[in-house]
């Protein structure tokens, strides 16, 4: 019996890509680069900083810069922060469908709860989700199960009755270590090496919408 339905942020319920694209390639016009296009952008967005820093710079964490370069990025980020950023199609409408049918959906994400909180709220989903967990509002992020579980207890419901839909390899490990099914979002980011086919998650939807199916409910 599926009682509640989560949703990874960046690349699965939001499509976030074009503003933090923004923010990387203000620091590449800034030192005489290129900007980077969008559909290079999208493969690394679900990594935050660190991954777009790296595509943008080929820097990583272990690097000097790295640092200043991240404050930098976050700094320009915070100031266009949902200015293109949109659900993804289909969005909408399935939390509509949810909510019309009592369904508890909530929100866990990697990213930090200074952008994820005025992001949701932005988007109008502060009030309706009825459980967020933000990636440093726990002791471990994904692909730890912790924010997962975290997740579940802050609306009572054990982690074997929830679905978990994400668009990255870390997203599936977690959801399986945490003992909940996982869903891979093929419309989103997937900015994995491995092909998402290979990351263990039984289902796979093309479509937002496509989830419906799977949920033990007439509509």
């Amino acid at each position: 019996m599926v009682r509640a339905v989560f949703f990874d942020f960046d690349g699965t319920l939001a499509d976030t890509a074009p503003d933090l694209g923004h923010a990387l390639n203000r620091q590449r016009i800034a030192r005489n680069l290129k900007p980077l296009p969008l559909d290079i952008i999208r493969t690394q967005a679900s990594a935050g900083a660190r991954g777009l820093l790296k595509i943008g710079f080929d820097i990583g964490p272990e690097d000097q810069d790295y640092i200043e370069m991240r404050d930098e990025f976050l700094a320009f980020y915070t100031q266009r922060l949902c200015h293109d950023t949109r659900l993804f199609p289909g969005i909408a409408e399935l939390l509509d469908q949810l909510d019309a049918q009592n369904m508890p959906w909530g929100i866990v994400t990697n990213k930090p709860a200074r952008f994820t909180h005025p992001l949701i709220a932005q988007l109008g989903l502060q009030q309706r989700a009825a459980s967020i967990v933000c990636g440093d509002e726990t002791n471990h992020t994904k692909p730890h199960p912790e924010p997962l579980l975290a997740a579940c207890r802050k609306i009572d419901v054990l982690p074997t009755d929830c679905l978990y839909l994400g668009d990255d390899q870390r997203d599936v490990k977690a959801s399986l270590a945490a003992g909940m099914e996982p869903f891979i979002a093929l419309y989103g980011y997937l900015g994995n090496d491995q092909p998402p086919e290979t990351w263990g998650a039984r289902y796979m939807i093309s479509h937002p919408q496509d989830l419906i199916a799977y949920l033990p409910v007439k509509w």
